[in-house]
């Protein structure tokens, strides 16, 4: 195991690539272990001449777990944030954006190129905001400004990522592949085996799904980032896909209009998470391409 120890909380990591190449920290979204991010995709990335890091935020995977906050009710707050009412969850997706800085002067890296996915396209814009002197870049994947006058996801979307899945082992497992069918949008490009094999190794190496509604409850109450973003003045990417029925493409397009600069590229076939191998050549160049531009 390999982490360290960030004000209090420690941070599971691995990394890819020589430490000679140009920082890229990968950010993963909701309850996603960093294993979300596929080997393969992480060495692509490599290979590009990158130093990749990819970590478990708190509350996943390996990382420290945040049990003294309890669990909140998401579907009161998800309530009361939509009638206005201002809530305070345990944790803001601001503290998790500190994680990540924390991790970086961890890892003596004073600058880098932030890629996030979902939740972690969030957390990499409000470190756009908060510490733009350490990033080279930022790319946007999957991801929203978080206002509430965007599309919301597809009932069915919805439904899977509010189930509550089985406790055992293979239960686990069925349970998460079935939701990313749906995450997949209908896509020929969702790659149901390679899927699987990241559910069952995130089963194995941590089940822990009680994070869920603490980073739930951090994402639903961030609140919108339209007007801030106008002042990032960052290298930005944003990806997403024409098939994602969680975040729907209007947030793409919505997040790339909001940045300055900033280049959109929609993904034919991309629903939402990284179980498309036939998509990543394009992803992982236009990545690289900013990246490294930057």
């Amino acid at each position: 195991m390999t982490n360290k120890r960030i004000k209090g909380i420690t941070i599971e990591y691995d990394t890819f690539g020589e430490r000679s190449g140009k920082a890229l920290i990968l950010i993963q979204g909701l309850v996603t272990q960093m294993i979300g991010w596929p080997d393969r995709f992480c060495r692509m990335l490599a290979d590009t001449g990158h130093f990749v890091v990819r970590f478990d935020n708190r509350d996943t995977g390996l990382s420290t777990k945040l049990e003294h906050f309890g669990s909140p009710d998401i579907e009161k707050i998800i309530q009361d944030v939509a009638s206005g009412i201002r809530k305070q969850p345990p944790y803001k997706l601001a503290h998790m954006a500190e994680d990540t800085i924390g991790l970086m002067d961890a890892l003596e890296i004073q600058k880098a190129c932030i890629c996030g996915v979902s939740m972690g396209g969030m957390i990499g814009q409000i470190m756009a905001l908060r510490h733009p002197q350490r990033l080279t870049g930022l790319v946007s994947m999957q991801s929203s400004t978080g206002e509430l006058d965007l599309p919301t996801s597809t009932p069915a979307a919805m439904d899977a990522m509010m189930s509550i899945p089985p406790m055992n082992r293979h239960g686990f497992i069925e349970h998460m592949v079935q939701i990313f069918r749906v995450f997949a949008g209908g896509s020929d490009a969702f790659d149901d085996s390679l899927q699987r094999d990241i559910c069952t190794r995130s089963y194995d190496r941590c089940f822990y799904p009680m994070g869920f509604p603490r980073q739930m409850a951090a994402l639903v109450t961030a609140g919108g980032r339209r007007d801030a973003l106008g002042n990032v003045r960052l290298p930005t990417l944003v990806i997403h896909g024409n098939c994602d029925p969680v975040v729907p493409l209007e947030h793409g397009r919505d997040t790339a209009a909001a940045i300055p600069g900033a280049t959109l590229l929609t993904v034919n076939g991309l629903g939402h998470g990284l179980a498309f191998p036939g998509l990543w050549e394009e992803m992982v160049g236009a990545i690289a391409e900013l990246s490294h531009g930057a």
